[in-house]
């Protein structure tokens, strides 16, 4: 197995924010795709795509109809998706996917963590190129085989694919999620979920006590409302 195999099983293991922080991600998600392609999912694939991640995490319905709803209310603010890159202590480098409609809140506020955490918030550039910005789906495993979608995908960007107990995962460049996610409709095979994460080329090891630090810190950034995501190049236990 490949690099997006043990990231996926380490972040797997990961323990994860309540059901309701995810809600509010998907609920940013769902005004930013609606404010870039309009309200119809039909003819919108960023807005498909989320209401499919929607569906994953088993947010209603009536949830996402009214986030379609208010999205589409032109006095509605709309969220700006800003990056931030910096370090935890002991040398890991730290990413930052953040949507905010208060730019100068969310720097203030991710600026904040890091220096009471030992941190330091770096500059545009100084660690993005140690993550690969990839795009990633989930599928069914029922009917299907994990080896004959990778050669069937590859022409479409495909560069991993592997079964797990939840289906099929296929990740692929950045680039190429346009192209995969038209493919699968093409061939109607049923998109269970979708996203993009950023997969750390290099991690270090760090001794239990090192490892607390950075987790204090990361705690603290993945408690704030305005961030998305939070990726980092510690290696994590899967075990």
């Amino acid at each position: 197995m490949g690099r997006a195999f043990e990231f996926r099983k380490a972040r797997k293991m990961k323990r994860w924010s309540a059901m309701s922080k995810a809600f509010t991600r998907i609920g940013k998600d769902i005004v930013m795709a609606v404010k870039e392609g309009g309200p119809d999912p039909n003819s919108n694939s960023r807005l498909r795509a989320v209401i499919q991640n929607a569906k994953a995490v088993n947010m209603p319905k009536d949830n996402v109809e009214r986030a379609i709803k208010r999205a589409s209310d032109k006095s509605l603010g709309d969220y700006k998706e800003v990056l931030f890159e910096g370090y935890a202590p002991h040398g890991i480098a730290i990413l930052v996917e953040t949507a905010t409609d208060n730019n100068t809140r969310t720097v203030a506020n991710v600026r904040s963590y890091f220096n009471k955490y030992n941190g330091s918030l770096g500059t545009s550039g100084s660690v993005v190129f140690m993550f690969d910005h990839t795009c990633n789906f989930r599928i069914p495993s029922e009917g299907l085989d994990a080896e004959e979608i990778e050669l069937e995908f590859i022409d479409f960007g495909a560069e991993e694919v592997f079964a797990d107990d939840d289906g099929i995962l296929i990740y692929a460049p950045f680039e190429s999620f346009g192209a995969i996610q038209a493919e699968l409709e093409k061939r109607e095979i049923e998109i269970l979920s979708s996203g993009f994460e950023r997969i750390p080329q290099v991690t270090k090891q760090l001794s239990a006590e090192d490892a607390t630090d950075v987790e204090k810190l990361l705690d603290k950034i993945e408690e704030d409302d305005d961030v998305q995501n939070v990726y980092h190049t510690m290696e994590e236990v899967t075990d």
